[in-house]
């Protein structure tokens, strides 16, 4: 299938709109990508498209000549009491949204992504796969660095682009790149958020208007850790002051070593990852962001 097009020919970079095909199955992505010439970059989604991913799509059209986009619920990446089936799907609204923006959208049906469900081989994530993120969504990354892991092979990309907003999971994936040499560049891009602060997601769609007011506790504490650093006291302080009076039913709020994942120490230098984990109307949410370390 294909879509409405522009030009047949991505330019690197370039504003022009392109052909997009929507195509299901791995040998179809297969034939398309053995045709494309030039750099390559792909964007791994679960649908539910929204402006924070086209921020991916633009970082990757400009720094690839073409761009293959995946839309596929993964789930293998669904835990005990997480609604796979429930899980918003809507193929035509992605479609309608990355038209002429990426040269490939990959939506292939579970049987064709896992032949035999669950697998007999998978990834795991290690013991950064269980804390944080993973413990409370037990098994979750090593679902997602066992999908990422067949997406890379299958898409066979220069670089992959992610978002800093889950930033646990960028930490892990860049993890599993480096750990099993895989042959390319994990991009980050910079958390999109909504003109209130808000950081961009899909599940915000689950949240009422007086939810979304709440939510805001989130970003006003990512604003709160950043003017406090460049010292890890600062930050640490600024964090406990804002879980005391957030009236949000939080779950952490760390300042965390970026590579280790681990908490950092007072005498800490250089990048701090802020992370942020709570619960509005039922609802979880997470925020990130980076800060600097310089003084004691």
């Amino acid at each position: 299938m294909t879509l409405d097009s522009g030009s047949h020919e991505p330019q690197h970079g370039a504003d022009q709109r392109r052909a997009t095909t929507l195509i299901s199955t791995k040998a179809e992505l297969r034939e398309h990508r053995a045709a494309m010439t030039g750099t390559v970059a792909a964007v791994f989604t679960m649908g539910s498209l929204h402006a924070g991913h086209l921020a991916l799509v633009q970082r990757a059209r400009g720094l690839a000549d073409h761009v293959i986009l995946t839309d596929f619920v993964n789930p293998l990446q669904f835990g005990p009491g997480e609604d796979f089936e429930a899980y918003p799907r809507d193929l035509d609204a992605d479609l309608a949204l990355v038209d002429g923006l990426v040269d490939v959208v990959f939506a292939p049906s579970v049987q064709e992504m896992y032949p035999v469900l669950p697998p007999t081989v998978s990834v795991t994530a290690g013991r950064a796969g269980t804390i944080l993120e993973g413990a409370a969504r037990p098994g979750h990354f090593d679902g997602v660095v066992t999908v990422v892991a067949k997406l890379l092979q299958l898409t066979a990309p220069d670089l992959s682009v992610f978002g800093r907003k889950d930033a646990q999971q960028l930490a892990i994936i860049q993890r599993l790149v480096a750990d099993l040499d895989l042959p390319v560049r994990i991009e980050p891009v910079e958390i999109q958020r909504e003109p209130t602060g808000l950081a961009r997601s899909s599940r915000n769609a689950y949240l009422s208007p007086e939810g979304r007011d709440q939510a805001l506790a989130l970003s006003r504490t990512i604003s709160a850790a950043l003017a406090a650093a460049p010292s890890v006291a600062g930050i640490r302080a600024a964090l406990a002051q804002a879980v005391d009076r957030a009236e949000i039913e939080w779950d952490y709020a760390l300042a965390l070593d970026p590579g280790t994942l681990e908490q950092v120490g007072q005498d800490h230098r250089g990048e701090v990852l802020v992370v942020l984990a709570g619960r509005v109307e039922g609802t979880r949410l997470l925020d990130a962001a980076v800060a600097v370390a310089t003084a004691p």
